[in-house]
């Protein structure tokens, strides 16, 4: 009997010993889904503070790309106003000019106050060209410039040649450049 109560017991050290192997095994497990679900939660949370990132800056980009379409039609609306008022200016210079004339043509009386009328409407309107750049090219007398000069004719004259001797028609520049070349005649010998 001895031994059956030596092997009894020896039953129960080896149960007891499963038992507790078991218990190391099941809170080894119990550590590791904790370590999981703690590893788990603090993913989540980093992909909540990621994806709250992501949602402001796509937020951002949204709100860019619509303010700079308004800067865009805003522009494009100054540059169209520009364009069609640029000359908003020379015009309401050119409105005493157009008044000046109505009156000459209304004005009764001798030639010579007609012409004195003419000569101050003249006058408005080249001080009116000259406050807006643009500038008269009268080149009697000077030497012939294809840049700003057109030839008509050449004649031969007690000048030096390609001396500018007659000009038909003058010719304007606006700020130095070129609008309208002056028609000269040249002289050739």
């Amino acid at each position: 009997m001895s031994n059956n109560r030596n092997r009894d017991e020896l039953e129960d050290v080896a149960n007891d010993e499963l038992d507790t192997t078991g218990q190391e095994d099941q809170e080894v497990d119990e550590a590791s889904e904790d370590a999981e679900q703690t590893e788990k939660s603090s993913l989540e949370i980093e992909l909540e503070e990621l994806q709250s990132k992501a949602d402001e800056t796509w937020d951002k980009y949204v709100r860019l790309q619509a303010e700079m379409g308004n800067m865009r039609r805003r522009h494009e609306k100054q540059v169209d106003d520009a364009h069609k008022f640029a000359v908003k200016n020379f015009a309401e210079s050119l409105l005493p000019v157009a008044d000046s004339l109505e009156m000459g043509m209304a004005a009764e009386g001798d030639v010579e106050k007609i012409r004195e009328g003419m000569d101050l409407t003249l006058k408005v309107l080249l001080d009116a060209m000259k406050k807006h750049h643009i500038e008269v090219v009268n080149p009697l007398g000077e030497e012939f410039n294809p840049d700003l000069h057109q030839a008509v004719s050449m004649q031969p004259g007690d000048c030096k040649d390609n001396e500018i001797i007659t000009v038909m028609q003058k010719g304007y520049t606006l700020n130095g450049r070129l609008i309208r070349p002056a028609m000269v005649v040249v002289c050739k010998n």
